[in-house]
């Protein structure tokens, strides 16, 4: 019993001293200091400022006009009218439309034909064109989506004059003429906006990329400064690769928790996104996704010879992460056996769990296989780290 206690005394010694030091390497270093502490409020800001409008607003629109009716006139102050388009210029013909798409002064083009109020009084179908910036997909969305609803709101309109002139009452003419109404309710997403559905899925890879490259580079220092010698006392054995894992791992862990209650509670009130998960289910959840970046960051550090290394290798895996996670592109649109192989990543089931809970609302039961395979990667990773510690310290011990 006692030589267990000792046992104990003695591994809870070498984490406490692998922790402090591990604090004083991120603390007396700058450039970790940026990744790991500033990175996360810089980009998390940043982020969130750039994308804050959520939607396109005035987008610029040309309109020929062919036909010079009132009908047509109606219709161009109905596009005008939205919040999202602007009617900039009105052209004399599709030539001179094209020259001002080509130039970037507007981003649409409608083209009303010369009959267009002949055959609206025939009852007759109309043709109208439009061209929109396919190129840019938020703006053709946003040309398209809002140029159908002018058009429908002007068409009613029509059908409400035709029935009134035939002897219908007021409410009856608009029964007739919008016989249907739709009443549009966006989930989860109340704005429809572009910062909503992609900011906490950048968000939780910020949280993974900075953990890595941070780890990574503290890593490299060690190995640079030849500072993996001091976990091997002359004349006695190594430290144990375990408390070395789990003090620097500690570390880590404790900054970012403090981190996360910045992101999760004043930014994201800040910027107004939605908070329906109850906050203990997402405290639950991040715990694993921590320990499965901290863990990583870990096993890769220890491959790593110089401080640079971290940046050079993992600072462009950014965006194929977030591309993985199927945030940015949907999972549907991948091959199979790629998504699946991004299930490695944290931070794949790492933004597709959190988004559930956060932005729509799941139970942590609704999200059971995220949440079980990112203890699998954090037993996983951490048995690579493990290993990876102990492949350093008997290359330090045989270099001795």
């Amino acid at each position: 019993m006692i030589m267990k206690t000792n046992r104990f005394r003695s591994k809870f010694r070498e984490f406490s001293s692998i922790l402090r030091n591990e604090y004083r390497h991120i603390f007396h270093d700058a450039g970790v200091i940026l990744i790991v502490i500033g990175a996360i409020f810089i980009y998390s800001t940043a982020y969130s400022l750039a994308y804050k409008n959520e939607v396109l607003r005035n987008v610029r629109l040309a309109v020929g006009d062919n036909s010079h009716t009132a009908q047509s006139r109606q219709l161009v102050r109905a596009l005008d009218a939205t919040p999202n388009l602007r009617v900039a210029y009105k052209s004399s013909s599709l030539e001179e439309a094209k020259r001002l798409f080509h130039e970037r002064k507007i981003n649409g083009i409608i083209v009303i034909p010369s009959d267009y109020e002949k055959k609206i009084m025939r009852n007759e179908r109309v043709n109208i064109s439009i061209y929109a910036d396919a190129s840019y997909f938020l703006m053709y969305r946003q040309v398209f989506f809002d140029v159908m609803g002018s058009v429908l709101y002007s068409n009613s309109q029509i059908e409400w004059v035709r029935f009134v002139a035939k002897g219908a009452q007021p409410g009856q003419a608009a029964a007739l003429s919008n016989p249907v109404q739709t009443t549009i309710e966006n989930m989860y997403n109340p704005y429809g906006g572009y910062a909503t559905f992609i900011m906490p899925a950048i968000l939780i890879v910020i949280i993974q990329q900075t953990l890595l490259i941070g780890i990574g580079m503290v890593g490299g220092t060690w190995r640079e400064r030849g500072l993996y010698k001091t976990l091997i006392p002359w004349g006695e054995k190594r430290l144990s690769v375990i408390p070395i894992v789990l003090g620097k791992s500690t570390a880590y862990l404790s900054i970012y928790c403090a981190t996360l209650l910045y992101v999760m509670g004043f930014h994201y009130k800040v910027f107004g996104y939605p908070s329906n998960g109850a906050a203990g289910d997402v405290v639950l959840f991040l715990i694993p996704y921590l320990l499965s970046c901290t863990f990583l960051g870990i096993a890769l550090s220890s491959l790593f010879r110089r401080r640079e290394n971290s940046l050079l290798l993992l600072l462009f895996t950014s965006i194929p992460f977030l591309m993985l996670s199927g945030a940015s592109i949907p999972q549907e649109s991948m091959p199979q056996w790629l998504f699946q192989l991004g299930r490695i990543i944290p931070s794949s089931s790492g933004v597709d769990g959190f988004i559930r809970i956060r932005t729509m609302g799941a139970t942590l039961s609704e999200v059971s296989v995220q949440f079980w395979t990112l203890w699998i990667l954090s037993g996983l990773y951490f048995i690579l780290a493990c290993l990876g510690m102990r492949g350093v310290l008997l290359r330090v011990e045989k270099g001795k």
